[in-house]
């Protein structure tokens, strides 16, 4: 009987050994994390757009309307013609693949990322972005665990030296 509870036991340390190395690949949560922008070390929050979540093996697909529809009536943030722009969330693991779309008077044009960070452009006006963000497996090719999509807006400004 004692073999028996020894190995039951043994058993049990394994599963949840097993469970929680696992762990540390899966998400958590019932939805993507929350995120910013930073500007100038001041962190101003991204509205999450559409997305899809995998919890417990279960997955969640989520359709928005794009930034400049899910923004319209909020104030976009000042920022300085060039100044960087850096996207950042307080969650592990962080996502291996972004994209970044600007948009301009209804034009899209798709920025390069370095980083997670970007310059402003350097022409005053209203851009809306929506950056997309994936959480790639990283054993299982072309195989998402989650994706999302965050919106916000800039106000671009020329500074007071440029001028």
């Amino acid at each position: 009987m004692r073999g028996i509870t020894v190995i039951i036991i043994w058993l049990a340390v394994f599963i949840l050994v097993g469970c929680n190395e696992e762990a540390e690949d899966v998400l958590s949560g019932d939805r993507p994390p929350d995120a910013y922008i930073d500007i100038d070390n001041e962190k101003y929050p991204a509205k999450l757009g559409s997305y899809c979540w995998q919890l417990d093996g279960k997955g969640e697909c989520v359709d928005m309307a794009g930034p400049v529809e899910l923004l319209k009536g909020k104030e976009p943030v000042e920022v300085e013609a060039g100044e960087t722009v850096t996207f950042g969330m307080d969650f592990h693991p962080k996502p291996n693949e972004v994209y970044v779309l600007q948009i301009e008077n209804g034009k899209e044009s798709e920025l390069d990322v370095n980083g997670n960070s970007f310059r402003a452009p350097k022409k005053e006006g209203i851009y809306y972005y929506s950056y997309g963000v994936w959480w790639m497996d990283e054993k299982e090719k072309n195989v998402s665990n989650g994706d999302a999509f965050y919106f916000f807006a800039l106000d671009v400004q020329q500074s007071e030296k440029q001028e």
